[in-house]
């Protein structure tokens, strides 16, 4: 019987929710977790769940700068990065038409900027090594949209891509890039870590009370158990071959499906329109490959 592989994690956003959750399963898996948090007592809370394994780090992934001094300090003092899990992320509830730009730009400045700036970071190690494993917690909502939240479905769409292309690009390289889309679970995503544009046009009180009222309710009630998550996660990096989408929970599967569905559906319907754009005398240039080249 072979020994477990021990493996070196960076996670950010480590002091609740699914980060909190992440760590714990690599912790008790008898792994090595560099975890990021906002405060130093959240820092020492969780250093004191697995003394000598779990390193706290202080850090904002908005700023670029740090994230890439945090990335090298974990790699000289804690050890070599083969597993980083972007976590660090909030949702914004509120109809668009409500929601004012700074807070879509926050938005984006954490979920989409923190995100690559924090994998930026990892890679070159990762690289020069020939193998690593990088995640990011997106969301079903980064696969489907829904309203109320769609500034946060923005930018886990922007992530998908980031992370789609990055895949594509560093998989010469033994480097691993998987997208992970939970739908909803037991934290505090929807509860006190939410924050909420407020209500200023009566025109959307029908489509939108229901909704955060749903969604307040739920707090607490949903159907996905984080520690469940870990344990899914933690599977996929044994595998030679893992997965690019990793979507996490039924319900996630079944609003994931019926919205890609619906893309489907244009693509059919709309089939005869899209091909009538094309130059008959047109070359088919393969994804990725320029149309021309100067010069």
């Amino acid at each position: 019987m072979t020994d477990p592989i021990h493996r070196t994690f960076l996670i950010t956003g480590v002091s609740s929710g699914l980060g909190r959750a992440f760590a714990l399963g690599a912790l008790e898996a008898g792994h090595t977790v560099a975890g990021t948090v906002r405060r130093p007592e959240d820092g020492a809370a969780f250093e004191a769940l697995a003394p000598g394994r779990a390193h706290a780090r202080l850090l904002d992934v908005t700023d670029g700068d740090a994230v890439v001094e945090v990335v090298r300090d974990a790699e000289e003092s804690v050890g070599a990065i083969d597993v980083l899990i972007a976590n660090a992320g909030y949702g914004l509830e509120g109809v668009f038409e409500e929601t004012p730009l700074a807070d879509l730009r926050a938005q984006f400045e954490v979920n989409v900027f923190g995100t690559a700036a924090t994998v930026q970071a990892v890679l070159p190690y990762m690289r020069a090594r020939r193998r690593g494993h990088v995640l990011a917690v997106s969301s079903m909502g980064g696969l489907a949209s829904f309203p109320g939240v769609s500034a946060y479905c923005a930018s886990k769409y922007a992530v998908e891509g980031l992370l789609e292309a990055v895949g594509k690009e560093v998989a010469g390289f033994g480097i691993h890039v998987t997208a992970i889309e939970p739908g909803s679970f037991r934290t505090d995503w929807s509860g006190r870590s939410m924050v909420r544009a407020p209500r200023s046009l009566p025109d959307y009180d029908e489509l939108f009370e229901p909704i955060r009222a749903a969604r307040r309710s739920a707090s607490g009630r949903q159907l996905g158990d984080p520690a469940k998550a870990a344990a899914a996660v933690l599977s996929v990096l044994e595998l030679p071959d893992p997965p690019a989408h990793l979507v996490l929970g039924s319900d996630a599967l079944r609003l994931v499906r019926a919205g890609r569905a619906a893309v489907e559906e244009d693509l059919t319907a709309w089939e005869e329109l899209s091909r009538s754009t094309d130059f008959p005398d047109g070359a088919q240039i393969a994804a990725g490959v320029p149309s021309h080249r100067a010069g």
